[in-house]
């Protein structure tokens, strides 16, 4: 698939901080992208690097194969921030006729947009309500609207999940699965790690400026997997032994715990124990949820 967001080696300096520190990411087109870090490391900055809102001091951002600073490409983009401040005067209605003159829609196209909209965030009823008399949700929602007003090629979504009930989540999920059936790409950026793991194609994770790691969800969530084995006859030979499956063993109550990458692992693991003549009573794996990885890559003291 093509490149929809290429970077390579991006870099800002503020003074004397650097608030991303080498930023190199590729997303294909038409996939739903998930950017995971803890508070401070460069999440925001990124998009904003991205969005060409803000010059990098070094490196190179490209959407679309062409340079993100170009405004010209923004025609093709749609932009939700986490820190929004609409215009509280405007009704709903007004708010998107305005944002819709921004991007130079024709009008009878822009009418019937607008209420195609409307109706899918569940807003139709309050259109000509101000802007003042919504609620945080309510505002999420429409700013989500606005988000795909020109029918972007390309949507950043920077926390759209957040103030909304279960209900309000759940239609921004349908969303995003609609927009990447459409084949626009999605760049999600939340703190709601459940709602990525169901929503994304694959997640970036990012720590103190750089990414540490991309994985493709489905492989991550079927290739991670916890095994608890209580057993007796351990010894520090035999535990050293299970190096040649994991690197990440711990001794528990009654037995060990360890991270496998497949559970295809586990008979070679129970062969192992029994020729080194270890008594087994239970085996029981378990796999990973987004969260636990994201614990493991990005550790403990790093909460989003």
């Amino acid at each position: 698939m093509a490149l929809v967001i290429n970077t390579q080696d991006l870099r800002k300096v503020y003074g004397d901080k650097v608030a991303v520190r080498g930023l190199t990411l590729q997303v294909r087109e038409g996939e739903a992208f998930g950017f995971l870090g803890p508070n401070g490391a460069g999440k925001t900055t990124s998009l904003k690097m991205l969005l060409g809102l803000v010059k990098p001091t070094s490196g190179q951002a490209f959407l679309f194969g062409s340079r993100a600073e170009d405004y010209r490409l923004r025609e093709q983009i749609g932009f939700l921030p986490e820190h929004f401040r609409f215009h509280e005067w405007l009704t709903g209605g007004e708010f998107l006729r305005l944002h819709g003159k921004l991007y130079a829609i024709p009008h009878k196209t822009l009418f019937a947009r607008i209420e195609e909209l409307l109706e899918l965030v569940g807003l139709q009823p309050f259109s000509n309500k101000q802007l003042r008399t919504y609620s945080k949700g309510m505002l999420q929602r429409i700013g989500l609207a606005q988000a795909l007003l020109n029918r972007p090629r390309l949507v950043f979504l920077d926390e759209p999940t957040s103030g909304l009930d279960p209900a309000g989540r759940r239609l921004v999920r349908d969303i995003i699965q609609s927009l990447r059936r459409q084949g626009t790409t999605v760049f999600l950026n939340s703190h709601l790690l459940s709602e990525v793991e169901i929503t994304c194609d694959r997640v970036a994770f990012i720590k103190q400026g750089e990414v540490v790691r991309v994985d493709d969800l489905k492989t991550l969530a079927a290739g991670h997997t916890t095994v608890t084995i209580r057993a007796s006859g351990f010894t520090e030979s035999i535990v050293e032994g299970l190096k040649l499956w994991s690197q990440d063993i711990r001794l528990v109550d009654s037995g060990v715990s360890l991270n496998v990458s497949n559970e295809s692992m586990l008979p070679q693991i129970i062969r192992y124990f029994v020729e080194q003549n270890v008594q087994i009573y239970s085996v029981q794996p378990e796999r990973l949820s987004l969260e636990d990885i994201f614990l493991r890559v990005i550790g403990k003291e790093g909460g989003l």
